[in-house]
């Protein structure tokens, strides 16, 4: 078997189906010449690195995304930490130091959108000159597209900056999570009926979704078992509240999870988050969501 690996390289945020649909592409060359596979990614957002004051909005932490790229099948997942002195890198000293004398790049496919070297300066054409001379071959990939849409994370946050929480997960291939600890909330929901988990997500830099009361299924404590529920997002106005806070209600449960670990992931906003004219209208609104959140995840059973 030949040594070296058919890789590829990019930031893969979200771990998305046209993410997969490359790697895959690299899986299938890789076995087809007698290769091993790698998927190469950073472990902070460059654009982080570079410019301080910069906020991504992520899809997925660090941790996240290593999971789902080793869940491809591929056989080496690499993780660089990118640093200035990575950043000052240009495309051809990337290739020659990184690619090729440390991980024994073979053959590099690169997505039809990627680019990497210092100010990304460079494009495909430079990659395959340099290729050619430091023996790696350097091929693009097809775009993947779904319904005519070009897949991307920047679309896909733009799904869930809108609470498209559906098209999101269609273009992911999986629910979008948010993962976080449960912390002391204000204890209305309780007195409604409808207690509520206030969760503080574990990572700042990872998108909320847009404000809305949502279905989704909860996991508590990394738990195989996804709970039912629905989960609010704004500052809950009917109380007058002036801060964000992320309340998820879970479906027939009432124990204490105060300081536990809490997963959601989100199936569909149910509504826009509003004020209501009393405490007894908003109950009888959330008789209504926790009904709809119910049809949702009996179609989903189907």
């Amino acid at each position: 078997m030949n040594s070296n690996y058919v890789a590829t390289i990019g930031f893969f945020d979200g771990v998305h189906r046209g993410h997969r649909y490359l790697i895959s592409n690299v899986i299938d060359t890789a076995k087809r010449e007698g290769r091993q596979s790698m998927v190469i990614t950073f472990d902070s957002h460059p654009r982080l690195v570079l410019h301080k004051e910069y906020r991504p909005k992520l899809l997925t932490t660090a941790e996240e995304k290593r999971r789902r790229l080793e869940a491809t099948g591929i056989d080496r997942c690499v993780m660089l930490h990118f640093d200035g002195q990575m950043a000052a890198l240009s495309a051809h000293d990337f290739m020659r130091d990184v690619l090729r004398d440390s991980l024994n790049v073979g053959k590099l496919i690169i997505g039809y959108d990627n680019r990497f070297g210092h100010d990304r300066a460079e494009g495909f054409d430079d990659y395959v000159r340099y290729g050619r001379e430091l023996g790696i071959d350097v091929v693009q990939a097809d775009a993947f597209r779904l319904n005519g849409v070009q897949v991307s994370s920047s679309v896909i946050r733009s799904f869930l900056s809108a609470g498209e929480a559906d098209m999101a997960a269609m273009c992911l291939g999986y629910h979008y999570t948010l993962a976080g600890t449960v912390t002391q909330g204000y204890h209305e929901g309780r007195k409604l009926g409808f207690p509520t988990a206030n969760i503080r997500p574990s990572d700042e830099l990872k998108l909320v979704p847009e404000r809305g009361v949502y279905a989704v299924k909860i996991r508590l404590d990394s738990s195989p078992i996804q709970l039912d529920g629905m989960m609010n997002i704004g500052t809950r106005p009917t109380f007058d509240g002036t801060e964000t806070s992320l309340e998820a209600n879970i479906f027939d449960f009432d124990g204490d999870i105060y300081g536990h670990d809490m997963e959601v992931a989100f199936y569909h906003r149910l509504r826009e988050e509003r004020k209501f004219a009393s405490v007894n209208k908003l109950a009888e609104q959330l008789r209504h969501d926790r009904e709809e959140a119910m049809r949702i995840f009996e179609k989903v059973k189907k």
